[in-house]
């Protein structure tokens, strides 16, 4: 629910607006010569539901129309001289959302019926040329209410195409600066990637023909490049692509350590309590802070063995990846690169993260993620 151009809710406006046209009805009624008859209790009853109903304007623009049509014709009927004003008010509430035909048919309709109304009173019965004069004011009346809400109605309509098109500028040009980036990645790393990687297999490959031992610095470069390319042609197609894939999330997490796994960490998932919809924001950083934390893991933890815990609560995700490497608590960790971002992006959602090495050794990542879910 936005606020309004003061600050006050576009409801609480409505409201306060129909709270003081019901008033000012009132207040207009009881200043004429009226008693505690039925037919006049009716009359201020009419007059201030024919107010009140103006709060409903915003959702029931039509309803609210036809009931402040009817409690005018019908206070005028009971010999109260109000003029309609909350009829105006819903004209031109009708007017502003859109209604233009079932608006022009209503209040051709409560024009007719009100000098009906007032000659059934005995109000107006002072001569034609007065009655003549009345209804050409409440046509004028009626005709400002509804352009008034014309005019706004097509004022709202330009400003939403002007912020259409806006948005759709500003999507274009961030494509656009997308696949300019994509395309420097592409002609700066690739090739020098693909060396390496191409670089190291062949030299893998002699070592072992040969039946030499192949040193752990070459198959640690060899991985690294395979890793390297396989980030790249993702960041690639994610920097191509059109918002059409969905980021990888929540369920690419066991991929990921079963990739871990396969480069000789010990690693293993464990998921806890009833999985539930994420929103793509969380199940994204989750992803992330597994892969950060498996990479480290196998570059700088010198582990054999990997844990990643997620714990599906109501109203949060926790996320835990320990590793049994050479970390102790009397070793305070250097906070690089991945751990910087990691805590960038927990931060972002409004969640906590800790990074620390554990009391029996190695290091543990911990992140708590919000969720807010659909009631």
């Amino acid at each position: 629910m936005g606020i309004g151009r003061f600050g006050v809710r576009p409801v609480v406006r409505d409201r306060l607006t129909a709270g003081g046209v019901a008033a000012a009805l009132l207040v207009t009624g009881m200043s004429g010569r009226h008693s505690a008859t039925g037919l006049d209790l009716l009359g201020y009853a009419l007059l201030v539901v024919g107010g009140l109903t103006l709060a409903a304007g915003r959702r029931a623009p039509v309803a609210v129309l036809a009931v402040s049509g009817l409690c005018a014709v019908g206070y005028q009927a009971a010999g109260f001289d109000v003029a309609a004003v909350a009829f105006l008010f819903a004209v031109y509430a009708a007017m502003r959302a859109g209604r233009r035909l079932v608006t022009a048919v209503t209040s051709v309709a409560v024009l007719a019926a009100l000098p009906l109304a007032a000659l059934a009173s005995g109000l107006h019965d002072t001569g034609e040329a007065f009655t003549q004069a009345r209804g050409a004011l409440q046509i004028a009346w009626l005709i400002a209410a509804g352009a008034a809400g014309e005019a706004l109605r097509q004022a709202e309509r330009r400003a939403d195409e002007a912020e259409r098109t806006r948005e759709e500028t500003a999507r274009r040009r961030a494509d656009e600066e997308r696949l300019h980036i994509a395309r420097e990645l592409h002609d700066s790393l690739t090739h020098q990637i693909s060396v390496i990687k191409v670089q190291s297999e062949v030299a893998v490959h002699v070592a072992r023909k040969r039946g030499e031992q192949v040193p752990e610095a070459l198959l640690a470069i060899r991985e690294a490049g395979r890793e390297a390319a396989r980030e790249l042609r993702a960041t690639l197609e994610a920097l191509r692509d059109d918002d059409t894939t969905p980021p990888p999330g929540l369920g690419h997490v066991p991929e990921l350590v079963e990739r871990a796994g396969r480069s000789g960490l010990a690693a293993t998932l464990t998921i806890e309590g009833r999985r539930h919809d994420v929103p793509a924001a969380v199940g994204r950083t989750v992803y992330r802070i597994v892969q950060e934390s498996l990479t480290n893991i196998a570059r700088h933890a010198d582990a054999t063995k990997a844990s990643v815990r997620i714990a599906y609560g109501p109203d949060v995700v926790a996320l835990q990846v320990d590793d049994d490497g050479r970390a102790t608590p009397d070793t305070a960790p250097v906070p690089g690169i991945g751990l910087l971002g990691m805590r960038e992006r927990v931060t972002a959602l409004g969640g906590r993260f800790r990074a620390a090495p554990r009391g029996e050794g190695g290091f543990t990542v911990r992140a708590e993620l919000p969720v807010e879910r659909a009631s």
